[in-house]
This record gives C-alpha cells, structure tokens and sequence, in this order.
C-alpha cells in the first residue's frame, strides 16, 4: 500500500505538536514507520488519506463497539448540535444517559460525568482517599488508568516497598502513596496491606486488563480480591473504561459475579465522544461535591453532544443485549480462524480473549501479567503488525493493547483478516 500522504502530514503534524500526535501510542514509536491519517470511516473500515480501505480492529479503542458513524448515534450528535454545543448548565440529557447507566450497571446508584477516563479514575481516586480518610492506593503493574500522577508508578525494589515515578514530573511524594501489586497474583496485594496496615483507602484495578494485551483474571484472584477489601475495609475500584458497557450491559461486574464500590466507565458510555464517568452506591457518592466535601468539578462534563451520544449507544445496546453474544462470537471466531494459521504454520503464540477483547503474544507462555506479557516477541509483532497492515488490516500499533471488535464486522470480514494472516504468516518464522 502506499502511505505517501499520511507521511507528509505527519511530517507537517511534528512542526506543530509533539511527536505528531496527540496521544503516544499513535506515533507508531513501537512497531516503526508513520501513523496512518485516517480521513473518514464508515461501519467496519477505515480510510485514509491516501485511499487505503482497512478493516478495523481498534474501534477508535473501543468506543465505536456498534461500528463507525453509526447512524442513530450520528443523527442524535447532528440534532443536539443545532441547539448549541455547550452551556455550562445542567441539561435534561444528563439525567437522562444518567437513569438509563445506572438501570443498566449493578451496585450503583449514582454517577458523576467527567471528560475523560483519566479524569474518571483521578476522581474515583480522590473520592475514595476523602470517603475512607486513607492516603494510599494499590494499583497492578501493567494496569493503565490515565495519565493521572498517582497511576504513573513503576514497581520498586520488592513486593512491599513503594513504587516510584517512571515520568518525569509525577513527584516522588505523589509515588510513595501508590503501592504495586502483580496481576493475577494474591499474595502480592495481601503482602502489600499487611505492611501498610490501616491506611490503604483503595485498590484499583482494570477487572479485564487490556494495556498489557487482553489478561483474564483468575476467578480466585478477582473474587480474592473482593473478600480482602471487604475484611479490612478497603475500597475497590474497577476501572470498566474498556469494559463497561462492552462485556454487557452491565460491564465487568456482571460478568464476574464482583461488586466494586467504586466504578468508572469512557469510551462506550460517550457513543466516540469524549466522555467519563464514575459510580458508586449513595453513601459513597454524597461524599461528592456539592453534597460533601470532596471536590470535583469541570465547565464541560456532561455536554450535551457527548450526553447525546452516549444516550442513543447505550439505548441501542440496552435494547439489544444480544449484541454482546454477537460480538463475542464473532471474537471467538476470529480467533480460532488465526490462532489455527499461526499454529500450522509453528509460529509460537498466546491467545486471550474475553467477549470482545482479544490480544495475541508472540511467547511459548501462558500470558497472564505485566511480567509475562513482555516477554513477547517484539521484532515477530513488528513484521506481523506492518504485515496485517499492508494487507488492509489495522490492529493496534502495540504489542501491549487490547483488540476491540466492533458488531459492523461481518464474517466476510473476519475470514479476509484470517486470510490477511495467511498470507503474511512465513514472514513470522
């Protein structure tokens, strides 16, 4: 294919912002060459600046879960727009998407919108510290929640000490309140609390983990991990930005069989708009101000584009939960049809996948944390990204996210990308 547009604009782009992009993994820093312009989509595929049809399997991260520019979603976007785009003022809509989460969502009896799913996490963070008066949180190497100062922590010398920053500009006071923890891994997260006895406010985790590739939680872990909050008064964030709304109608939560007492959501709940949002039960959520004393706020949370968009999403997908049967099946399909090429063909890999998430890793062994997750073979992604790619497939440019498959795919599609993979499989080897 050729990619002679996108080049020079992206040339253009890093005269006028950093790197070119506007978010890192964009860059292609780790697979190599330029990012792809992408002019419009429609459905399934993507088109970019120089023609190239692709079929999609990022869903703009995840949001897009009904396809792109789907039409419900695009004509309610259109009508709001023609009233006016901002007011900072409270707006019917907002009530509205907010009814219709909560009756989708259990455990839940509030939620407060924000812009982004950082910013839901850093506020979810907040408001657990102001609920539980604790400082300290346990987060899980290779977990991501934004680019909030307290989540951008690197492990430290051992299992019980304090993590330190790995950006610049995050302070080493903000890294000694955030203690790691290793996915999937018990002992690790007990070990933590039985060293920082009383003073742990929360433990966020991403139920389904997508930015180390698609790991499963054991079922002993996740439900472990609700029993030892609950016994020392700790309280558990899910972070459902990729997972709520697109595992079912009711996330993560309803699909493992674990309440959280704090949930936040994005992508799917803005309908591909910027949007966030946090929940919990009453007591915890009348904490939050203008009720209680822990403060947060934003001049453009709840707009009502974004409102209107994530309305007419998650109305569709509450109306139709066989979407996310659908969208499974077609995950599950997609990968049996590649993992039987990569295995014909002796190319070592894992597969995870849960519902419509789904990563594969160039390794002999089982993926199921950060650790395991980077011992993939990068040089091996590298060839097979820019392989999928020049044969019209666009997977994430990452060895370390998640696929996102989206319900316009059909199973025409889903054979080509198959057949994209045999054809570039040789060059695996």
């Amino acid at each position: 294919m050729i990619y002679k547009r996108s080049s020079a604009l992206f040339a253009e782009a890093q005269r006028f912002i950093p790197g070119g992009v506007n978010s890192p993994v964009r860059a292609f820093k780790a697979v190599g060459g330029d990012p792809i312009f992408v002019k419009e989509a429609k459905g399934a595929y993507l088109y970019d600046e120089d023609g190239n049809k692709f079929i999609d399997y990022i869903a703009s991260w995840g949001p897009l879960i009904l396809g792109h520019a789907y039409e419900p979603v695009i004509n309610a976007v259109i009508e709001k727009a023609k009233k006016g785009t901002s007011f900072g003022m409270p707006t019917e809509v907002e009530t509205q998407l907010a009814q219709l989460a909560v009756s989708m969502v259990p455990n839940i009896d509030k939620i407060r919108f924000v812009n982004s799913g950082t910013e839901a996490c850093m506020s979810a963070v907040r408001l657990a510290r102001g609920f539980s008066g604790k400082d300290k949180i346990i987060k899980f190497a290779g977990c991501y929640h934004g680019h909030s100062d307290s989540f951008l922590i690197q492990a430290g010398s051992g299992a019980v000490t304090f993590g330190s920053p790995n950006s610049p500009g995050v302070t080493k006071g903000t890294a000694k309140d955030t203690l790691l923890a290793m996915y999937n891994n018990l002992e690790s997260v007990q070990s933590l609390v039985v060293a920082n006895k009383g003073e742990i406010a929360a433990i966020i985790i991403e139920p389904v983990a997508g930015n180390m590739g698609c790991i499963i939680p054991q079922e002993s872990f996740i439900k472990g991990l609700r029993e030892l909050c609950t016994q020392e008064g700790i309280l558990l964030i899910f972070d459902e930005v990729m997972t709520g709304f697109r595992l079912a109608r009711g996330g993560a939560q309803e699909v493992l069989g674990v309440d959280a007492d704090i949930v936040t959501f994005g992508k799917v709940i803005g309908g591909g708009l910027p949007v966030g949002a946090f929940a919990a039960k009453d007591e915890i959520m009348s904490y939050l101000a203008p009720d209680g004393p822990v403060y947060q706020a934003g001049t453009l949370s709840g707009n009502p584009l974004a409102m209107s968009a994530g309305l007419a999403m998650l109305t569709e997908l509450n109306n139709n939960p066989d979407i996310f049967r659908s969208l499974a099946d077609k995950t599950e399909y997609l990968g049996k049809g590649m993992a039987k090429v990569l295995q014909e063909h002796n190319v070592p890999f894992q597969k995870n996948r849960f519902g419509s998430m789904i990563s594969f890793h160039f390794t002999d062994e089982p993926v199921v944390d950060f650790e395991s997750s980077v011992k993939g073979n990068n040089d091996t992604f590298k060839k097979y990204f820019h392989g999928m790619l020049n044969q019209g497939v666009y997977l994430p440019p990452s060895a370390f996210e998640s696929y996102f498959l989206n319900d316009a795919l059909s199973y025409e599609d889903l054979d080509n990308t198959i057949k994209a993979l045999s054809n570039i499989v040789e060059d695996l080897k």
